[in-house]
């Protein structure tokens, strides 16, 4: 058996989490995946959290980051989560939550909240195995370019 390890991320990771990135879907170009893991890593208020079986080889990664907001104050929000679709169902996606759960309490975040896109169906009851209950659906919307 394989030894796993939970740790933080490192620019070295960049590779392998573009790789991650292309499984969800999103740019799986290095250079941007490096470029976004140094402004994560250089947050005081993210944390950027990989499983890795061996050295060069990383299963899954999740960011988890304060938020502050009028209504609600601080609290910590998982941004991102991905597990290598060959290591799911393994107790990877679990342990990252609790170890973006346990940054959440060492940063004094007593509350986290995460959000799933309503299509990736198998997200939404992983979340809630983990007693993670759902309070609300919302519409996303965004601009691409913002001009004045």
């Amino acid at each position: 058996m394989k030894m796993r390890r939970i740790r933080p991320a490192v620019l070295s990771d960049a590779r392998e989490i573009a790789r991650l990135n292309g499984e969800l879907g999103y740019s799986a170009c290095s250079g941007s995946a490096q470029t976004n893991l140094q402004s994560i890593i250089s947050s005081e208020n993210h944390a950027i959290i990989v499983c890795e079986e061996c050295a060069d080889q990383v299963l899954g990664w999740i960011v988890v980051e304060k938020r502050v907001s009028l209504e609600t104050g601080e609290t910590a929000e998982i941004s991102g989560l991905v597990v290598d679709p060959g290591a799911r169902r393994k107790g990877i996606g679990t342990a990252l939550v609790l170890a973006a759960e346990q940054w959440a309490q060492e940063n004094e975040l007593y509350k986290i909240v995460v959000r799933s896109n309503a299509a990736r169906v198998e997200s939404h009851p992983f979340y809630e195995k983990l007693v993670y209950v759902r309070r609300k659906t919302q519409h996303c919307y965004s601009k691409q370019r913002v001009s004045i």
